[in-house]
């Protein structure tokens, strides 16, 4: 006997490097495969940051939006956060959106909006305040003429609440539509926080204002105007039907009577009015699944923040009409209409393509399995020829120590079959057709090794030699 691997392992590889192959290819089409799918989990639920535009700082806009930021960002499963950016304007916020610079912004309806500019929400509506202060008791002076109408403010000043050129626009509408010319007005404008002592210090005749109906810095302007125990005169805007026509981003409102308090009632009566709203807008690339889910977390959770911001309550939906002013967002309209697509519905395509992929990459595998099991399938064949040609061999040996070489290969020859169809190379049919085979070797050995124990050592040599000699 020599040193060394086994004749039937020399001729024929072990199928132990194809099986580690075939272990790694398998091992790394299912860690391909799984993290194809995280990352596909990951990219679809992942938290999606929407840049919002609002301004100016200390506005009701502003800390509305940070309370919904804030109330977003808090939520454990929130798929859409906020990130505030603060803006001189509403007209400033506009122009970052339509510069690509902001995902949303909050925007005044009567001001230009963008053209990429989709409505998601009515963030609140404003009604328009004209009003007069009461007259002065002023020793020696003759009273001037009490200002009971919008045509009686030529001549006169009317100071404007706010640094916004929009609602200097909005005064010079409501002039217009009652044929009085704004350059015959004295228009002067009173920062916020500058307004209440320019109204004490009576630095106009009358006076405008612009926001919601409970709107603090109009009730508080209105409470400065007032001297002497008398009380202010609203200016009823009777053409408010007139103006929303011509102007749609305006409609026809009301003031109902005590809103800006009582004894006595301010006003006494119900005020005709014109109101506009600030709109959310998204830019119209963000995508339509995104702007749904930011909907849907919105009027989710503008409930939790009316305490502490009695705006967030007024949060209504956007209009869907098709002529509606501002077109409303698909993603905001599909909330609206109920018609919001599901997770399958969103991404049914993408599953759908990766089965197919999955199936494709099924169908290869199945391939290179069976070509890496090609090797062994030789092999086997090989080694059945090979047990063929001992069996043949094993009915003219002469030598028993020969015979039992080759019953130690057979039961080589042996092993390697049972691992080759362990691994799906050798099919049963092959493995039963070897079965036949090998028993006819083992009965051929043994008839060989009974026929050359029964013969004398003398004829044995003599018939090797003849044998070799006729060889």
């Amino acid at each position: 006997m020599t040193d060394g691997p086994h004749p039937a392992e020399a001729l024929h590889p072990s199928p132990r490097s194809a099986r580690r192959r075939l272990a790694f290819v398998m091992l790394g089409g299912v860690l391909a495969i799984i993290g194809v799918l995280a990352a596909g989990y990951h990219i679809a639920t992942r938290p999606v940051t929407l840049r919002i535009a609002v301004g100016p700082a200390g506005s009701d806009d502003l800390k509305v939006v940070q309370a919904l930021a804030q109330a977003f960002n808090n939520q454990q499963h929130s798929l859409v956060r906020l990130r505030p950016t603060q803006t001189d304007s509403a007209q400033a916020s506009a122009k970052l959106l339509g510069d690509g610079k902001a995902d949303l912004a909050i925007i005044r309806g009567d001001l230009d909006v963008p053209k990429n500019a989709q409505a998601v929400a009515t963030l609140r509506k404003n009604v328009t305040v004209l009003w007069v202060p009461p007259a002065g008791k002023a020793k020696g002076k003759k009273a001037a003429p009490r200002i009971t109408k919008i045509t009686q403010l030529a001549g006169h000043r009317v100071g404007v609440v706010g640094r916004t050129e929009a609602n200097v626009n909005l005064l010079k509408v409501i002039l217009q539509q009652y044929g009085v010319d704004p350059g015959k007005v004295a228009i002067i404008q009173f920062p916020v926080n500058e307004a209440v002592d320019a109204i004490r210090n009576q630095k106009a005749d009358a006076y405008l204002a612009a926001g919601p109906v409970n709107s603090k810095i109009t009730s508080d302007a209105i409470a400065a105007s007032m001297r002497d125990g008398g009380t202010p005169t609203f200016l009823a805007i009777d053409s408010a039907e007139a103006i929303a026509q011509n102007h749609p981003a305006y409609e026809a409102s009301e003031i109902p009577a005590g809103t800006f308090g009582g004894a006595p009632a301010k006003p006494e009566e119900e005020v005709k009015t014109i109101s506009f709203a600030h709109h959310i807008v998204a830019r119209k690339g963000v995508s339509d699944s995104t702007i749904a889910v930011f909907t849907r977390q919105l009027f989710a959770i503008r409930q939790t923040l009316k305490n502490e911001y009695p705006l967030a309550a007024k949060i209504e939906t956007p209009d869907t009409d098709k002529d509606a002013t501002i077109p409303v967002h698909p993603g905001a309209a599909a909330f609206v209409d109920g018609e919001e697509k599901t997770f399958f519905e969103r991404y049914g395509d993408f599953i759908w393509w990766g089965l197919m992929g999955l199936s494709a990459m099924g169908s290869a595998g199945a391939w290179f399995a069976g070509y890496l099991k090609k090797d062994e399938r030789i092999a086997s064949n090989s080694q059945r020829d090979r047990l063929l040609d001992m069996l043949a061999a094993a009915r003219n040996c002469d030598s028993t120590e020969e015979l039992d070489r080759m019953q130690s290969e057979a039961d080589a020859i042996l092993r390697h079959m049972l691992e080759c169809f362990e691994h799906g190379a050798v099919e049963e049919g092959a493995l039963t057709t070897f079965n036949i085979a090998l028993e006819q070797f083992h009965n051929a050995v043994a008839d060989r090794k009974a026929l050359l124990m029964s013969m004398p050592q003398n004829l044995l040599r003599a018939g090797a030699q003849f044998r070799a000699a006729g060889g």
